[in-house]
């Protein structure tokens, strides 16, 4: 009786030693939420839409995109900061996600949120800044854009996702570099930022390229310059700021991430699935056709990306110092 009932004890607490392991390898058991902090219309909820559907698929759960638009990215940002770390809050963050803890602390305000509160899972895309204006615009060339607008010192305007954004702070540090003035009007994000072109309401964005392509290929919109070291797939007779005698150089890059504390077995689970999406040749090429193609980053390799990304955007943000 006394061996039985031992027995039983054992099995009892053996099951219950178990029983964490079994529940956390039945991630996901309910649907997953994908929170991109901009409107829809600019790149991160473009590299959204087909990566929450690729990994519904591999995950074979369903993964909810939740725009929580809102100060640059910072009011979304800051939601997944706070979320329990569990995995089914994850993030699709752009590279202002490197840029705003820094600039809070420039405004004299507690941040929104602290790098170290996410781990990252995987970089989809990274896509350098693309000067836009409108195709009706007297600038053929970047040379003519920067003289007109040396001409007429605040003059001219251009929008952006937000004070701080990602495009905001490369177009403060291309006016440092050439030395012009323009006017900078903020948006809610990309989207509502590129509306206000076409309409007339500002004269120039800096953009990443999936968000524009269209509208450049339409004829509607041109690309004078762009932010990067290698020319661009999408855009290849477009000229670097580098070869232009500009040396400054911005990445708008897209990646997933999720709260610091979430398992490890269901960040591998996560890693595992969006290698998987980022491989899949659906995504590519939606992704692809948008003028984005995939830059894919495992979480190892992403993090030293990242690190390195996070120190030069401090840097910028103390450069571009105080905005109202």
């Amino acid at each position: 009786m006394h061996r039985r009932a031992a027995a039983l004890t054992f099995a009892s607490l053996a099951a219950l030693l178990a029983a964490p392991t079994f529940a956390q390898s039945s991630y996901p058991d309910h649907p997953i939420t994908m929170i991109v902090p901009f409107p829809p219309g600019g790149v991160a909820d473009t590299v959204a839409r087909p990566v929450a559907e690729a990994l519904s698929r591999e995950l074979k759960q369903t993964v909810i995109v939740e725009n929580r638009a809102g100060a640059g990215g910072a009011l979304g940002i800051g939601v997944a900061a706070r979320a329990p770390a569990d995995g089914y809050t994850v993030l699709l963050s752009l590279s202002s996600i490197s840029i705003l803890p820094e600039a809070d602390k420039i405004l004299g305000r507690k941040p929104a949120f602290e790098l170290k509160q996410f781990r990252p899972i995987a970089r989809f895309t990274a896509d350098p800044t693309v000067l836009v204006v409108r195709a009706d615009a007297p600038w053929k060339t970047f040379a003519e854009f920067v003289a007109d607008a040396k001409k007429k010192p605040g003059t001219y305007n251009y929008g952006s996702s937000g004070n701080y954004g990602t495009m905001h702070v490369p177009m403060e540090m291309l006016k440092a570099s050439a030395g012009f003035r323009m006017t900078h009007i903020p948006y809610t994000g990309a989207g509502p930022a590129i509306v206000a072109l076409l309409a007339g309401q500002v004269d120039a964005i800096a953009s990443g390229p999936s968000t524009v392509a269209q509208q450049i290929q339409a004829g509607k919109l041109r690309a004078l310059a762009h932010w990067g070291d290698h020319p661009l797939a999408s855009l290849p007779e477009v000229p670097s700021l580098k070869q232009l005698g500009h040396p400054v150089r911005f990445a708008q890059w897209s990646a997933l991430f999720v709260p610091a504390g979430t398992p490890e077995d269901v960040i591998r689970k996560l890693r595992a699935a969006s290698a998987k999406v980022a491989a899949d040749p659906t995504v590519r090429q939606v992704i692809g056709k948008a003028g984005s193609p995939i830059e894919y980053l495992d979480a190892p390799e992403f993090q030293t990306y990242w690190d390195a990304d996070a120190a030069e955007m401090t840097k910028a943000v103390r450069t571009v110092g105080k905005v109202e």
